[in-house]
């Protein structure tokens, strides 16, 4: 009787970081966005952040001082720009990448409200001018003036994205990938595989839990 030889399936383990790598690549080149790796990077973690869909919304007042917390962009900008140094920073750092978002992910609805889109660039690229202002740091200083200066261009790298992949503002592929890699659940293997992350065999999964 002759043998049966199978090929060896090699599955590559591609990290959700790198998953969004690729996609801001691509974007940036399907769009012609010529921009410096620093500004690749933070658009990265930008998609990893708001996977969270709660990340997009502040609780109506804040724990621990029981102040109302501003609720409008206007209320969240200059509600930052008398706050002192540290809390500006973050503050408005929170506006831009907020802004920047729901501009990309959700423009389509913007569209159909009396905030449109253009509100939130204006906004946003002031709440991203004046981070560029009050950061020390050159590097990120120029960061912040990229997307100050060219916002809309970038919201359109994010609707590119937003249509071209399988990222829901609903579903983190972060939570997915961390259910495989504790369970090894077939359900979330296939998610993840749909969307175009590769996982480590099972048989990889386990033994990694054992060391």
């Amino acid at each position: 009787m002759r043998e049966k030889h199978s090929t060896p399936t090699v599955e590559l383990f591609v990290s959700p970081e790198g998953y969004f790598q690729e996609l801001v690549q691509k974007g940036l080149s399907q769009r012609k966005v010529q921009t410096f790796p620093m500004v690749e990077a933070y658009l990265v973690n930008l998609l990893q952040h708001y996977l969270d869909a709660r990340n997009l919304h502040d609780p109506a007042y804040a724990s621990e001082s029981g102040a109302r917390n501003p609720q409008t962009l206007a209320e969240m900008y200059l509600t930052a720009q008398n706050a002192e140094s540290f809390v500006k920073a973050e503050m408005l750092r929170k506006l831009g990448d907020r802004t920047l978002y729901i501009s990309g992910f959700f423009g389509d609805s913007l569209s159909r409200k009396i905030i449109d889109v253009d509100y939130y660039a204006e906004i946003g690229g002031a709440a991203y001018a004046s981070l560029a202002h009050c950061t020390r740091e050159d590097t990120m200083a120029r960061v912040y003036t990229v997307f100050s200066d060219r916002f809309l261009e970038f919201v359109d790298v994010l609707t590119y994205i937003s249509h071209h992949s399988f990222i829901k503002s609903d579903e983190s592929i972060l939570r997915l990938y961390e259910r495989y890699m504790r369970t090894g659940s077939e359900l979330a293997r296939e998610k993840l595989e749909e969307m175009g992350v590769l996982t480590l065999p099972q048989d990889q999964v386990k033994l990694g839990k054992q060391s």
